[in-house]
């Protein structure tokens, strides 16, 4: 749409924390057992694009299979009450699913197929015009965490100061945390340079052609270059 905004650091890449998993008992052992099962995911979300993602590689059309839209609460329902045959989603609800299911495909897995999605850290243009200093501050505090979280996730974990941190931050029980965190991929500052380049202005238009397809969008843009920079990664480093 737009906005004037830009993407200045890569949040987490999506591994384990998203998943496509099938109900034991579903009768789907392979992906061409989908066709004409029930699959929940939450709509115009990350899981609802990989989800969409996985059937294209397969080479399976989304509308063989019967897709509905779901919060991760309400698949938590349903999958108890045996009314959907698999979920792509996220925890807390990814793992209740695993207690009784089994995992056909991750976002990793899918990222390595070419369609990785990732959280994304965005800034105003004008304010960083402005105050450049305070996005690279940001970026540089924020790559710090980072890096001391991925030299011992075990031990970073079991600081309980550090669990209690997030909790508070993003409304996740602690027993949630861990599992989040080890499902995803913290990037170093070389590896955000590359990444804030061409595969995310990619990523951008490969997600902008999916919200259209969905009706969000009218249209998707030429170019997404301008949506994303790595100078304030740069400068932080």
């Amino acid at each position: 749409r737009k906005l004037p905004i830009e993407t200045f650091l890569i949040a987490a890449e999506l591994g384990t924390s998203e998943e496509l998993v099938v109900r034991n008992g579903s009768g789907i052992q392979a992906p061409q057992d989908l066709i004409g099962k029930t699959i929940a995911t939450p709509f115009v979300s990350t899981s609802h694009y990989s989800l969409l993602a996985a059937l294209k590689h397969w080479k399976i059309d989304p509308k063989q299979v019967n897709i509905i839209n779901l919060t991760p609460a309400n698949i938590v329902a349903a999958w108890a009450r045996g009314d959907i045959d698999g979920a792509y989603t996220w925890d807390p609800a990814l793992s209740k699913a695993k207690e009784s299911g089994k995992v056909l495909i991750s976002s990793g897995e899918l990222a390595k197929l070419g369609a990785p999605t990732f959280d994304v850290w965005l800034v105003r243009k004008d304010f960083a015009e402005k105050h450049p200093d305070i996005v690279s501050a940001f970026a540089r505090v924020t790559l710090a965490s980072y890096q001391s979280y991925t030299r011992d996730p075990a031990a970073w974990v079991a600081n309980a100061d550090n669990i209690s941190k997030l909790s508070r931050f993003t409304g996740a029980t602690p027993q949630e945390i861990p599992n989040v965190l080890a499902g995803s991929g913290f990037l170093s500052a070389a590896d955000q340079i590359k990444t804030l380049g061409q595969p995310t202005a990619k990523a951008l238009a490969d997600t902008s052609a999916f919200l259209k397809e969905q009706g969000r969008i009218d249209e998707v843009l030429p170019d997404y270059a301008g949506y994303t920079t790595s100078k304030y990664v740069e400068a932080a480093a």
